[in-house]
């Protein structure tokens, strides 16, 4: 049986979005990861040591009935790979055309990770930082429209 359990989760800042996406940050180790919805409902299936087939089973009932446990593998694969679970038990890959063919309106598992100083230097570029002290700035507006 495989088990999965969250990896410092106490030094991790976790912002949930509107979509079921989240950004964590692990300000120890000055890294943010981005988690599509697919991935964050299995890093929520994860807030305490569990199985792998009852991460499947809480993602059915937050997130899609549709998620399968080759899913769910897969979701919990790219929560390992950036050190946010760790799994014990048998390995375990599901094969790519096994979850491409479960998938329907399901997304992919997404896990994206980049360094605090990257995230800045990203930000910097695209002039995230300019509008910080500026509140009307961040207010959505459709374009061409006049203020």
């Amino acid at each position: 049986m495989i088990q999965v359990e969250r990896s410092n989760a106490d030094g991790l800042k976790v912002n949930q979005l509107p979509d079921g996406s989240k950004v964590i940050v692990d300000s120890r180790n000055e890294k943010v990861f981005a988690l599509n919805a697919t991935a964050g409902a299995a890093w929520d299936a994860c807030s305490n040591p569990t199985t792998l087939s009852k991460v499947a089973e809480d993602m059915q009932h937050s997130f899609n009935p549709g998620v399968t446990e080759e899913i769910a593998e897969a979701a919990i694969l790219r929560l390992q790979e950036q050190n946010l679970v760790t799994v014990a038990g048998p390995a375990f890959t599901p094969s790519r055309r096994a979850v491409l063919a479960t998938l329907g309106a399901i997304a992919l598992p997404l896990v994206v990770s980049m360094t605090m100083t990257e995230q800045r230097a990203y930000a910097d570029t695209t002039g995230s930082t300019d509008n910080v002290d500026r509140p009307e700035a961040h207010v959505s507006r459709p374009p061409n429209s006049q203020d």
